[in-house]
């Protein structure tokens, strides 16, 4: 019997264990957000999260939004592949909850 792990499941986790992703992922779940409201929310360097932003636009997880104003305004959000992770984020939510100390 093969006991390596599924390639894609490796490429999931991956994906989720970099640093702020999955809280970047769970701040979206609320709805589209603007860059500055997303940076302010979590509270990690705008370098940090153009750079995790662009990753999960890569994967088609999220939709950046440019909107043709004056100023610009740019929001983003999740695509459908990103409102999939939702049961998962609740789940660990959950889990939080019950086995976490704040």
């Amino acid at each position: 019997m093969d006991k390596s792990i599924c390639p894609r499941f490796e490429k999931a986790m991956n994906l989720l264990s970099q640093r702020w992703t999955g809280m970047i992922i769970y701040q979206l779940l609320s709805g589209p957000h603007r860059f500055c409201n997303i940076e302010a929310a979590i509270g990690l360097s705008g370098k940090v999260l153009s750079e995790r932003l662009k990753d999960l636009e890569n994967e088609g997880i999220v939709k950046r939004e440019v909107y043709p104003e004056t100023p610009v305004r740019i929001e983003y959000s999740l695509t459908d592949k990103g409102v999939a992770f939702e049961p998962i984020m609740r789940d660990i939510e959950k889990w939080s909850q019950i086995w976490l100390e704040a």
